[in-house]
């Protein structure tokens, strides 16, 4: 095992243009951050952070690296070598200075809480204090220099109000190697401090700080920045999207990351990996701030995001507000390996794990329909601290032996032909007028059924095999509205859903009924599904 470090990247735009700042920004924490923050076992965190000493280089990134051998690796060396297009092209018009630090030392704060596990609003604005010197003297002097920084200066800094962490690191890296040895610290800092204070002062007029810098250090340099950018693994800029040219869209070759600019247009289609390491593929638009409160969408089991379309269509229309989220359940494109049941909580923590790696804290509403809607319910029992409310529609709260039956039934017919499944699928799904009245409706859902992995829909609904939240539902503190088309099951889960509504909590829970509408009221009647929860929403 290796030393943990740094990777240090500072950044000067040779251009200044608003649009080619823009495409830095939206490429940099759309493409390039998030890429490594996929590979959490070397990079377990990101941040962007801009000068305030009116100093050049302006911007700088760092990321924790857990241990150095790593950076000589071909998981992360690929990255570099294997630079899409669009990085080369803008990169190209970026001065960039890249550099490893070994960790040689830090002290925090009491109750210290790391940058990453704060929310944007906690974080953004922290202060960094860079400060690096050139060492005389060999390893004698980097010795003497590394303990008076962790004996006398950290713990002298440590007074300072407003004093966060202070870290101690070696450059070059020994993975690099290099005569010209410097340190470098890095010193953390809350919004408001006392720099320039007293006990700032103080700590730079000592004996042993006289007695350093005369015999051990050449020069030295200090820069200051404020944080402005924390990265997760899932891209998720839309503000400088949004300002971008049609043009500056951007597509992986595999298809799995796609960023769409526009004013009204602005969108990314990408994915993070939930904790067994399965892809769960998402897309983010609507409202580009990053404070938009965030509507959160989960669907139907055999069907994808693209179910939603046409409410969503009607969303961001009538609420300009809001941002929308919206992903494929596991089982949709791929399973595990080796294969693993799906469950509920299983399929709650994708959705806790998706919103972690959007760095989304809160979401103002979660969304889920049939399987979805039981997944809803369960993510706000088990994580009610990260919903305001939810819509739960077409679902039950419990599972029955008759039902875990024919979902057997129905992967033996998927098996021979997932075709014919969709067809008796949507049959079953949609309502008599759906299917006379809105044929190319009827279309669309069955060829989206058609198109889910066999084996992933094989594993993903025995999630809906043997469970039951009866009891639990009783201490749902979440504000929830039950929604359901008044031809599903012909009416069958009408019944049920009047029968379980009262048993929500401590005061039950409305539920509105979709006239002329089945199994997916928002897929077959989307105005209407619209006209029963904008009030709620």
């Amino acid at each position: 095992m290796s030393n943990p470090g740094l990777l240090y990247v500072t950044m000067e735009p040779r251009r200044h243009d608003e649009e080619f700042l823009n495409q830095f920004h939206e490429w940099y924490q759309n493409e390039h951050g998030p890429t490594r923050l996929r590979l959490p076992h070397i990079f377990p965190n990101g941040f962007r952070y801009r000068a305030t000493d009116s100093l050049k280089p302006e911007f700088l990134a760092i990321y924790d690296v857990t241990e150095m051998r790593h950076l000589e690796t071909p998981v992360y060396t690929q990255l570099r070598e294997n630079r899409t297009k669009r990085e080369g092209e803008t990169i190209g018009q970026v001065d960039v200075d890249r550099r490893f630090f070994d960790l040689l030392g830090e002290q925090a704060k009491d109750g210290f809480t790391k940058i990453e596990n704060l929310s944007s609003q906690e974080a953004e604005g922290q202060v960094l204090v860079a400060v690096e010197v050139e060492v005389k003297g060999g390893e004698q002097g980097e010795k003497e220099i590394t303990r008076w920084y962790l004996e006398e200066h950290i713990p002298m800094l440590s007074k300072i109000p407003g004093w966060l962490r202070s870290r101690v690191y070696r450059t070059p890296s020994l993975i690099e190697g290099g005569d010209k040895v410097r340190i470098v610290t890095l010193h953390e800092y809350g919004k408001v401090n006392g720099l320039g204070g007293e006990e700032h002062k103080a700590s730079m007029d000592t004996k042993w700080r006289t007695e350093v810098f005369d015999k051990w250090i050449a020069a030295k340099h200090r820069r200051t920045y404020e944080l402005f950018y924390v990265f997760g693994p899932g891209p998720r800029e839309l503000e400088t999207l949004s300002k971008l040219p049609e043009s500056k869209g951007f597509k992986w070759e595999d298809g799995k990351i796609e960023t769409v600019p526009g004013k009204d247009t602005a969108a990314v289609n990408a994915y993070v990996y939930a904790k067994d390491g399965l892809t769960i593929p998402y897309r983010l638009e609507g409202n580009v701030s990053p404070k938009a409160p965030t509507v959160a969408f989960s669907n139907s089991l055999l069907t994808d995001y693209h179910m939603w379309d046409e409410l969503v269509t009607i969303l961001k229309a009538a609420r300009p507000d809001l941002r929308i989220l919206r992903y494929d359940t596991r089982g949709r494109h791929e399973i595990p390996s080796p294969p693993v049941p799906a469950t509920l909580d299983m399929l709650a923590d994708d959705l806790k794990t998706l919103l972690e790696g959007l760095r989304i804290e809160k979401l103002h509403a979660l969304i889920g329909v049939s399987m979805g809607g039981a997944t809803t319910l369960k993510f706000a029992l088990k994580y009610p601290e990260l919903v305001e409310k939810i819509v739960a529609c077409d679902f039950n709260v419990a599972s029955s032996d008759a039902n875990t039956a024919a979902w057997k039934d129905r992967i033996a017919v998927a098996e021979k032909n997932i075709r014919d499944l969709a067809g008796v699928t949507v049959e079953r799904w949609f309502h008599p007028h759906t299917m006379k009245e809105k044929p190319e409706i009827a279309k669309w859902m069955t060829d989206m059924v058609a198109g889910n992995n066999v084996e992933g829909f094989k594993y993903s609904c025995q999630a809906l095999w043997g469970y039951n939240m009866r009891e639990e539902m009783k201490g749902c503190k979440i504000d929830t509205l039950f929604v359901v088309g008044d031809g599903d099951g012909k009416g069958a889960l009408v019944k049920a859903m009047e029968g379980f509504k009262a048993n929500l909590g401590e005061k039950g829970a409305e539920l509105k009924i979709v006239p002329d509408a089945g199994h997916l009221p928002m897929s077959e009647a989307a105005s209407d599904f619209w006209e029963a929860i904008k009030e709620f929403l």
